[in-house]
């Protein structure tokens, strides 16, 4: 698929006219996390997948941020000791659901607390399904994270959610807009798509 092909009306519909430009960056920094991860796996030798997995987890804040960062408007944000690009009133936020290549539509966090679960919630699109008032009293919701207090309240959240492993690399990548389903931690997508994932040379 070409990046032109990945250009789709929800792209530009999400990041207006820099939405060719982000849509050639994201993959390729998402490429470029993997390597830098699996080089620091074979650099220490060990027989656990730890320094992939962790690298993997830095690597991708750090690349698509500085691979964002020359984007015109692109500002930076500091969240929990991590440095995300918000492009167009939308934060950007990297998400490895899998480690084989099954279907986004099964990514489910691992945790319903936290900022990453904060932030789809705040930010993510409003529910398809409101909870129904059944006159009940219901404990308050918790405070969201203290770091999205830096985001702007209109903030959207676009998930640029991956399956890869150290062995066979990035295998499936799409991004979209999804919400949190509060009783078992699974993402309702109200939109997702693929991205183009550049071959190896």
């Amino acid at each position: 698929m070409s990046v032109a092909d990945s250009t789709t009306p929800w792209a530009h519909t999400v990041f207006g006219p820099l939405a060719t430009k982000v849509a050639a960056i994201v993959p390729a920094c998402i490429i470029r996390a993997h390597e830098r991860a699996q080089g620091g796996h074979e650099g220490v030798h060990t027989q656990t997948l730890e320094a992939y997995g962790h690298g993997l987890y830095a690597a991708q804040f750090e690349e698509l941020s500085a691979g964002l960062s020359q984007l015109p408007g692109t500002e930076l944000v500091r969240l929990q000791a991590r440095t995300v690009a918000v492009i167009a009133g939308h934060v950007i936020y990297p998400y490895r659901y899998a480690k084989k290549d099954v279907p986004v539509s099964t990514a489910r966090l691992r945790s319903s607390s936290g900022l990453r679960a904060d932030l789809i919630r705040r930010h993510g699109p409003d529910p398809r399904q409101p909870e129904l008032d059944l006159g009940l009293e219901l404990p308050d919701e918790d405070e969201p994270h203290a770091h999205l207090a830096r985001l702007s309240p209109d903030t959207k959240v676009v998930l640029v959610a991956y399956a890869c492993s150290s062995a066979d690399g990035i295998v499936r990548l799409e991004w979209g807009s999804a919400e949190l389903h509060s009783q078992d931690r699974s993402l309702i997508w109200h939109h997702h798509e693929p991205l183009p994932v550049p071959r190896r040379r």
